[in-house]
Parts: C-alpha cells; structure tokens; sequence
C-alpha cells in the first residue's frame, strides 16, 4: 500500500481558507455540474431511513446534509463537523431554517461525540484531507451505531487508459480555472496532487477493513474519476 502524503494539516486549512468563498462555484465549474449527480447517487445508495441520525465528517457546505435530509423529508437529524468555521458559516446559511441540523469545528481524528450515538457516517471529498486516515476511519467505527454503515465519495484511480489520458489533460487546466475564478492557483495545485497521490479504490477498501468494517464493496462512478466506498459496523 502506498504512503500517502502525512503532516498536512496546516496546508490543507490554507487550502480552503483560500477558497471558501467560490468553493461551490468551483466545483460547478471543475466537473461541468457532475459532483450534483455522484452525490445524488451517493445519497440513494446510503438509503437513510427516516427518524434516523447522521454524522457528516468534512461537510463542506452542507450538500451531503441536505440531500440526505431531502431523502428523509427532514425527519431526522445530522451533525455536520468541518475543520473549517467559514464552510460550516456557509453551510449554515443553506440549512439554518431547519432545527435538524447541529455545526461542529472539528478535526475527524478526534470526534467530539459519545461513542455508538450515529446510524450513519458520510464523508464526501474529505478523506483524502485527512492528516491520518486510520485515525479518522477509527473514529468512524468508534462513533457509529451497531448496524450502522459508513459511506465514503472520493476522487480515485481511472481504469479506463483513453479516459485516464483525457482527464490528467483537463486536470492541468483546473489551476488555471483556479486562477481567474479565485485569484489563486495553488489550492487548485494541490486538489491534483492531492488526488494522485491519494489510494486506490481497493487500497482504500483494505484500510477500510483494518478498522474492522465489514461487508465492503465500492462502486466506480464516471469510469473511477470518483469512487464510494460503502462498510458496516456490525
């Protein structure tokens, strides 16, 4: 298994300090619209049930939280938790009428919460931020219920040669696209880097199962430009 990139913490926070503001514009306009469509497909294969709870790690702002709430009518509840206090602002303007909803600044290594207490544990384009992902899938199981199921949405490896060829050249443009919708290229320097270093589908699937998660499968998504990873806490 390969070593993915540690100590990254501090460039990460810069990271999204840097991009706060036109984050949802960006990534419109980074997958010509196709992140609305994985994490619908994310949320149908989560299948919540009503009268649940979710805990939302690396929420950003706030998609995974409404889309699941929109899947359960509004009648359950979810912890957003974000290291980023002007993400979490942002999601609270999209979702601040609901009372279903809490905001937590925090880390994903050290949850502030009991353990046993969510039926769900979702993180959409986090993981690969994550300082120590073991930590952080630790965390995951200690957190949720007997029974519940942890989902992960992340960038990962295209098996395809031809697609492979065509994204790591439109990959090269998205500083570039960085640069004059931000004024900055280097977070978008990073978002590649990031991505190419970070595991493969069954990589990933393995750590997974070394927090002593069962029943695992992933499914590719766009040719394995994104996969989701889908474990149990039995």
């Amino acid at each position: 298994m390969q070593t993915y990139r540690t100590n990254k913490n501090k460039v990460v926070s810069k990271v999204f300090d840097d991009v706060f503001e036109k984050y949802d514009i960006m990534n419109d306009l980074m997958s010509l619209g196709i992140h609305r469509l994985w994490k619908k497909t994310f949320i149908n294969w989560l299948n919540p049930q009503k009268n649940s709870k979710l805990i939302d790690v690396a929420s950003g702002t706030g998609d995974i939280a409404k889309l699941f709430l929109d899947k359960v009518d509004y009648k359950s509840s979810v912890c957003c938790v974000d290291e980023n206090k002007d993400m979490l602002e942002i999601s609270k303007k999209k979702l601040g009428k609901t009372t279903n909803v809490k905001w937590y600044c925090n880390n994903a290594e050290n949850l502030p919460f009991k353990n046993n207490e969510f039926d769900y544990y979702t993180i959409s384009f986090g993981i690969r931020n994550i300082n120590n992902v073991n930590n952080a899938l630790g965390e995951a199981f200690r957190v949720l219920k007997p029974g519940g199921r942890l989902l992960c949405l992340e960038f990962s490896k295209v098996k395809n040669e031809i697609l492979n060829q065509f994204y790591k050249i439109y990959s090269k443009t998205i500083p570039k696209i960085g640069k004059l919708v931000v004024g900055k290229s280097e977070p978008y320097e990073y978002l590649i880097d990031s991505i190419e270093e970070f595991y493969s589908q069954k990589e990933l699937l393995e750590l997974i199962k070394k927090n002593n998660f069962t029943n695992l499968s992933y499914r590719n998504l766009s040719g394995g430009i994104v996969a989701i990873h889908s474990a149990w806490k039995i």
